[in-house]
């Protein structure tokens, strides 16, 4: 008897779900509130870094998955939609050892560089004195990966509905209905990777269950794109994706790669207010915006700091940034993906559609907790 699944979102989880689902043999109906290739979530702009930096060894694993899900989708879609321009971090030597300790455990390549080496290497970049290079990270074509993404899931069979939203989410005998704005659709499972939505329309089916939702707060963050300016970087290769991890803690983390056509872009992870997602005026802020030049005019002398373009985003994050990935009665939790979770997509995707159709758990790291019942 064939599987039925809802899924709810079609950004990169939700489109890698219902892509594992159907090439599991599940009938699968894709639900989005937006249209396709949407701009209001997370998942929208052409370029997303793609790393293994990670000094937890489960994100790690998790991210060689997702490399060889991304290479899987490039032969079945014929696109090409991962570069590998190598990913440097650079800055806390605490930072840095532990990553590299935990691509020591994945036995992964990394090189230990100087400052010096790394900027006659990459001119376009200034860098702290501690630089760690991991060749296998790179660039993914985001808009490009998603669309993939859909279009394979169609190839093997799931519906896919856009400008549709759901409402409600409840128990329908051993399944469950979901309430959207062209019906009532009934399943054996539901999956919501609704982005920064999930949380609200999920939190009556949770606290019926007893299941506590770590506290996910939603912002709303401010990148910009600058052009290069001329000279020894302003190629391509020139540009490694990058992640700072400054040695003075007043400074935030902050991250870039080149978005060919549009120039390199830089941001700091983690730092927006907090927003309602349906509310936000995505308007760019005067103040953050120089805050973020004057970064730039210090830390990437390779490009044109005078001349941002900035961007408007959402980052749906946990206090410790760690993804939300479990199941509660026929209902498939996916959230808290904040700003890193992007470069998992085939990886969550394969997660999910086990835990949809097998119950099979997620890392112990990525699970509810459900509240003892009453004595």
């Amino acid at each position: 008897m064939t599987t039925s699944v809802i899924v709810v979102g079609a950004g990169v989880v939700g489109a890698a779900t219902a892509w594992s689902l159907a090439r599991e043999g599940a009938s699968v109906l894709l639900l989005e509130a937006f249209e396709r290739g949407h701009d209001r979530g997370s998942s929208h702009g052409a370029t997303r870094i793609f790393r293994h930096g990670y000094a937890e060894e489960d994100y790690v694993e998790l991210s060689v998955r997702a490399l060889q899900g991304w290479k899987h989708l490039e032969r079945v879609s014929g696109r090409r939609l991962f570069d590998a321009t190598g990913a440097v971090d650079h800055g806390s030597l605490t930072a840095l050892k532990a990553i590299a300790e935990a691509q020591d455990a994945a036995e992964l390549p990394y090189e230990w560089l100087t400052s010096g080496e790394a900027e006659a290497r990459w001119p376009g970049l200034r860098f702290e004195e501690h630089v760690l290079f991991s060749p296998g990270g790179g660039r993914l074509h985001a808009a490009d990966a998603v669309d993939a993404l859909l279009a394979a899931a169609q190839a093997a069979g799931a519906e896919l509905r856009f400008g549709v939203r759901v409402t409600d989410i409840e128990e329908d005998g051993d399944g469950v209905s979901v309430t959207a704005s062209d019906g009532v659709h009934t399943a054996d499972r539901v999956v919501v990777a609704a982005g920064s939505w999930t949380p609200v329309l999920l939190r009556p089916w949770l606290a019926e269950h007893r299941a506590v939702l770590p506290t996910v707060t939603v912002t709303e963050e401010q990148p910009a794109h600058f052009p290069l300016l001329p000279g020894p970087a302003d190629t391509e290769r020139s540009w490694p994706s990058f992640v700072h991890h400054p040695t003075d803690a007043a400074v935030a983390d902050a991250y870039g790669l080149l978005t060919p056509g549009e120039g390199v872009k830089v941001g700091f992870h983690g730092v927006g207010p907090e927003v309602d997602p349906d509310d936000r005026d995505r308007r760019i802020d005067p103040s953050r915006l120089e805050q973020l030049q004057r970064y730039v005019a210090e830390w990437v002398p390779g490009v044109d700091s005078t001349r941002p373009d900035g961007i408007s985003c959402l980052y749906d994050s946990t206090d410790e940034e760690d993804f939300v990935l479990d199941r509660v009665g026929p209902v498939v939790v996916a959230t808290g993906f904040s700003g890193h979770g992007f470069k998992f997509g085939p990886a969550l995707g394969d997660v999910l559609a086990r835990l949809a159709l097998y119950g099979e758990p997620a890392a112990p790291r990525f699970r509810l907790a459900v509240a003892a019942p009453d004595a």
